[in-house]
């Protein structure tokens, strides 16, 4: 009887240390959990907040040189140097082009060991192709302008709506953003199977840049695009776009493989990009778009404008002026190459019936501030006509519109609004509280919140938007109560594990069906710890270069907390100071041990000694300005820009006087003082041979922080400022 009580006695002094263990257990892997979410979750904030501040600076840039192109003398060298990245929206006879970019001249020669093409192209030589690129193996420049000739061609004939249908035995696959890695895209083949009749694809935009096989992407798209016209749909993204490709790598890419065609199919590709379909409707219920909606999106306004018009969606078409004798003049077009009957051609766009104002009021604004610099009553008038358009159904088909429809498009008003619409569709994104404000972070387009998603959903009979421009951990994410679905096809796109991809397949019933994956097989090797670690590592290399290249502002920062200027400010100061530098929304102080190596003392941070630990190793500077220094590093990327764009002939080279006249711009631009002996002595400090010419590339790699480009710098520089860099210029009388 005893012994009973005994081992219950025993029993439950067991399980009680056993129930504590658990607990204690419990509690460290929560720890853990915890520790590794925030650890996740800052370097997902650090790699997005820098990569969407270098789409601002590429917005905003572009915008200053437009605003010279409008208000500078045509005679003026700042004008003249940027003025060939304007001439986008010529049009001419299509026989023209077709001439000018004529591939029979161009010979293949016997040694050549890639793939031929003979058209029109079979499913065979499409799916050859996809073998070739994955063998490394390259097209020939005479194929690539036949390719590219075909496609545009094909791409003319597309409704700016594609619509398509499901059935019980065929399933739509949907893909998002592709960003120029091939690996990606040849594991979908792999996963989901080529496209065919049975497995119809739609790519949904942002197929280049950044990654290194941006061309191969493009090339096996409308290579499929030939074969089945009817089942592969191609959806413009916001990086189909010439001024966007000069900044993350696209136009560098192409110059570099095909050095001496590399302009033509540059050229042609513009042309190709413009008449990209801007979205697909699938069983008229999922729309499928690059970008998003706003509370002005107007589905049946977009299928009626002439959306090759907007080459570049960064800036309206320029309005035509017209002279006494009736003949069009535009100052961005050399007449000896374009004749006046191609001028007259071109579409009208809006002009601003107000003055801009100072340089530092032009600078601090967004694409969307811009757009609202029209009269008042111009609104009304649009409200008025879209009730008068609401007759044109969403569903009713394009060739039933009248002919004046497309004509409409002459008036600069409704010019503006279309760039607007054509704007948001590719620039803007989700946010979960209601209502739409423009895009600040971006620069562009516009957040729109679940109300404005309900009641687009019931303006047009739609169930569900699928959209991408977006890199999501998942690959994949769900908002708007299930209304929107955000879809990137970009695996391990800032780093190896930092993100899965991911494509989704619709079938009759329209329920979407996600895969994921990961294009690399490191990241299966790798534990979930070594995973964080990797892309935190990664971040961290980032963040200390921002730093770094903010050397200034942040001693400015760390002298108003140190008024003694002993050099050394408390944890909590460093944190506030970095804090109010950045702008990043970092949690500092837990960074703090992993950005300052340095042993403090007592507590405090030597912040002098911190930044020699970040000081640059490699190229000799000593004698260089430190000012013209830290200004290259801060705004490398938009340096490189303007760069490849004085670079009219893309050689890879520029001479000295347009190095000097590179830095003037940006001197205009950033509102700061470079004279020419610092210049000088940069210059010299690079051109090593003494031949008067500037290699871009080996400048831009000689002024790197770090030693080995991370996986997000494939294609462009993460040296770009941060928002605040770009909206601290004052206003300038002389502009």
């Amino acid at each position: 009887m005893g012994c009973g009580v005994t081992k219950s006695d025993q029993f439950h002094k067991h399980s009680g240390r056993a129930i504590r263990a658990a607990v204690l257990i419990q509690r460290w892997y929560r720890q853990y959990v915890a520790r590794t979410e925030m650890r996740r979750r800052y370097t997902w904030h650090i790699f997005q907040s820098i990569e969407y501040s270098g789409e601002q600076a590429q917005i905003k840039l572009y915008n200053f040189l437009g605003y010279l192109m409008d208000n500078f003398t045509p005679s003026s060298n700042e004008r003249n140097l940027i003025s060939h990245i304007f001439r986008e929206n010529e049009v001419c006879r299509d026989a023209e082009w077709e001439r000018y970019f004529c591939y029979r001249n161009i010979e293949v020669p016997e040694i050549y060991s890639g793939p031929h093409l003979i058209f029109p192209l079979t499913v065979e030589q499409a799916v050859g192709l996809v073998e070739a690129f994955r063998n490394k193996k390259q097209l020939h420049s005479r194929y690539v302008l036949q390719l590219l000739l075909e496609t545009w061609k094909r791409l003319r004939l597309l409704p700016n709506i594609n619509r398509i249908s499901t059935c019980q035995s065929k399933e739509i696959t949907i893909c998002g953003d592709l960003h120029g890695q091939l690996e990606d895209l040849l594991l979908i083949f792999y996963k989901n199977g080529m496209p065919s009749l049975d497995k119809p694809y739609v790519f949904n935009g942002d197929f280049v840049d950044r990654g290194k096989d941006s061309i191969e992407i493009l090339i096996i798209l409308f290579s499929f695009l030939l074969v089945y016209p009817s089942d592969i749909y191609l959806n413009r993204g916001n990086h189909e776009d010439h001024i966007v490709n000069l900044r993350y790598g696209f136009t560098k890419e192409v110059l570099t493989k095909y050095k001496m065609h590399g302009k033509r199919i540059l050229k042609l590709l513009q042309k190709i990009f413009s008449w990209l379909p801007l979205a697909t409707v699938i069983d008229q219920k999922v729309l499928v778009l690059h970008g998003g909606i706003s509370d002005a999106t107007d589905l049946g306004l977009l299928a009626r404008l002439d959306r090759h018009n907007y080459v570049s969606a960064l800036r309206p078409p320029k309005k035509r002026n017209q002279s006494s004798a009736g003949t069009s003049i535009d100052s961005d077009m050399d007449d000896d190459v374009w004749s006046t009957n191609r001028m007259l051609q071109r579409r009208a766009s809006l002009t601003y019936p107000k003055p801009l104002g100072t340089r530092s009021s032009f600078q601090n604004r967004s694409l969307q501030d811009f757009s609202d610099r029209i009269k008042g009553n111009i609104m009304d008038e649009l409200e008025i006509r879209r009730k008068k358009q609401s007759v044109f159904s969403f569903n009713r088909p394009e060739n039933d519109l009248p002919p004046s429809a497309s004509s409409e498009s002459i008036n600069s008003d409704n010019a503006k609004e279309e760039w607007r619409q054509i704007l948001d569709l590719l620039w803007s994104d989700p946010m979960n509280h209601d209502g739409c404000v423009p895009n600040e972070v971006r620069g562009g387009g516009c957040y729109w919140g679940p109300d404005v998603t309900e009641d687009f959903l019931n303006r047009h009979n739609l169930q569900l938007i699928i959209r991408s421009h977006e890199c999501k951990q998942d690959g994949y994410e769900f908002c708007h109560n299930r209304k929107v679905l955000t879809l990137f096809s970009a695996s391990n796109y800032y780093d190896v594990g930092s993100n899965r991809g991911a494509y989704v397949k619709l079938g009759p019933d329209l329920v979407p069906y996600v895969i994921q994956y990961q294009a690399t097989s490191m990241t299966r090797e790798l534990t979930v710890r070594q995973s964080i670690g990797r892309t935190e590592h990664s971040a961290l290399k980032v963040l200390r270069e921002q730093l770094f290249a903010h050397k200034s502002d942040l001693i400015c920062a760390f002298k108003k907390f140190d008024p003694e200027n002993t050099g050394l400010v408390s944890v909590s100061d460093w944190a506030s100071a970095v804090e109010s530098v950045m702008y990043l929304g970092l949690p500092w102080r837990m960074l703090r041990c992993q950005l300052v190596t340095s042993k403090a003392t007592d507590g405090m941070i030597d912040y002098n000694e911190w930044f020699n630990e970040l000081a640059i190793k490699g190229t000799n500077t000593d004698h260089i300005d430190q000012t013209l220094l830290e200004t290259l590093y801060r705004h490398r990327s938009t340096l490189e820009t303007i760069f490849r764009i004085v670079d009219t002939d893309n050689s890879g080279f520029i001479t000295i006087e347009d190095f000097r006249q590179t830095w003037k711009l940006l001197s205009v631009y950033l509102k700061m003082e470079i004279t020419d002996e610092a210049i000088s002595d940069l210059s010299v400090t690079i051109d090593s041979n003494q031949d008067g010419s500037i290699d871009i590339d080996e400048f831009m790699e000689a002024f790197r922080l770090t030693d080995k480009k991370s996986r997000l710098e494939r294609g462009r520089s993460m040296f770009m400022g941060t928002a605040p860099d770009l909206t601290k210029l004052d206003a300038d009388p002389n502009i």
